[in-house]
């Protein structure tokens, strides 16, 4: 395959096919390589409120559910944008600028986003993934309610995201888009216009 047919190839890829995505389903992502991945999401726990003893207990806890399932893996995510990019532009514009009036403007773009970033400071979601494997398809439903049930045993405030959940995360973390919806079936779903 030549130069110009790789290009062409690369550019007919969809979206999914390049973040190794094969498939959402109701409770799972499937992934190119066929492992299916299933998010539990954990509502956080306020740790600057929490005596000592309770941050030590909530410690305990969690390395209880990770001594009883070696499948699991650990992610946190921001649940909002990240503004850092803009900030950066602006404090390069603001070095550049030297009219007083736009500078101006440009310090209270700074002020506004320093404001919203710190609002949104605690906008984290994490999550518990486990890498369910072809030979481990059998009997999955109560696989996944029996680790649901360890975390909450361990008083983890714990649900398994649904398609919609899973799609808002792929939205967040590849997009960095808290303003879409959902994260797309199909490459530009969204700009598709019924019945015209």
């Amino acid at each position: 395959m030549g130069k110009a047919d790789r290009k062409e190839a690369l550019q007919q890829e969809t979206t999914r096919a390049l973040m190794n995505i094969e498939d959402i389903t109701d409770y799972s992502l499937i992934t190119s390589n066929h492992d299916e991945l299933v998010f539990y999401i954990i509502s956080p726990t306020n740790l600057s409120v929490l005596s000592q003893a309770s941050v030590g207990t909530r410690i305990y806890a969690l390395m209880t559910v990770l001594k009883g399932i070696a499948e699991i893996e650990m992610l946190a995510l921001n649940s909002r944008e990240s503004f850092e990019d803009n900030k950066q532009f602006l404090r390069t514009r603001l070095e550049q600028e030297d009219n007083p009036a736009i500078r101006k403007l440009l310090e209270k773009d700074q002020n506004y986003l320093d404001r919203i970033q710190t609002q949104m400071a605690t906008a984290r979601e994490f999550m518990i993934l486990l890498r369910i494997r072809e030979e481990e398809k059998t009997d999955i439903f109560p696989y996944l309610s029996r680790i649901e049930k360890s975390l909450k045993e361990q008083e983890f405030h714990v649900k398994r995201a649904e398609k919609e959940d899973i799609r808002r995360i792929l939205a967040v973390y590849f997009e960095q888009n808290v303003t879409t919806e959902h994260f797309e079936d199909s490459d530009g779903e969204r700009w598709i216009i019924p019945d015209d």
